[in-house]
């Protein structure tokens, strides 16, 4: 059975239309004319082997914001109709990723309730363009989107670049381990049987 999904947003501030097989190869098309945003997608693809599509329009030439807010947001959506009433899944995924400088831990529960807790070193300067640091509007916009409780903490760290490279690779990585089905569990992975 596939467990895949179509999603679109369209507002006066952006335009997007995305896919996600989560049983994928790792297999990308991405395109919201922000090329860091980018790579960072293709290697949540990459690494969580996931065959995701995106293609982003939005006003770059105010801000970045709407545009990787409002791609959280669909990205959220697609995860949350992909794994549907959640039967079968693992539901926890957990996943340390070091980059070079940078090591960075995400934890993600599939509760159906969105928490969402992001951790910066204090040294850590944002690049300019899209960061670590405007990868948080990213990654609370797909925490409230599929209702999952995310926990992503830089422990360390100098080059934004790198950081912010560990940050989407451990995410995906977590994500795919979250996802994944277990014989063992026939419903729900919940004592109140619902989640």
């Amino acid at each position: 059975m596939s467990r895949s999904a179509e999603a679109e947003r369209t507002t006066r501030e952006t335009q997007i239309t995305a896919s996600l097989e989560i049983d994928g190869r790792g297999g990308y098309e991405i395109d919201t004319g922000i090329p860091f945003f980018d790579h960072m997608l293709t290697l949540f693809a990459a690494h969580g082997f996931f065959d995701l599509k995106i293609r982003a329009r939005g006003d770059i030439e105010v801000d970045f914001h709407h545009t990787v807010e409002d791609t959280g947001l669909v990205l959220g959506d697609l995860i949350s109709r992909v794994v549907g009433d959640k039967k079968g899944i693992v539901r926890y995924g957990h996943a340390v990723v070091p980059m070079d400088d940078s090591i960075s831990e995400a934890a993600v529960d599939l509760s159906g309730r969105p928490y969402f807790v992001y951790d910066l070193p204090a040294n850590l300067q944002p690049a300019a363009g899209f960061n670590a640091h405007l990868a948080r509007e990213f990654f609370r916009a797909v925490s409230n989107a599929a209702a999952m409780n995310l926990h992503i903490q830089i422990r360390y760290g100098e080059n934004d670049h790198h950081a912010t490279e560990a940050v989407f690779k451990s995410f995906a990585r977590a994500l795919d381990q979250a996802t994944s089905l277990d014989p063992r569990i026939s419903g729900v992975q919940s004592t109140k049987g619902k989640l």
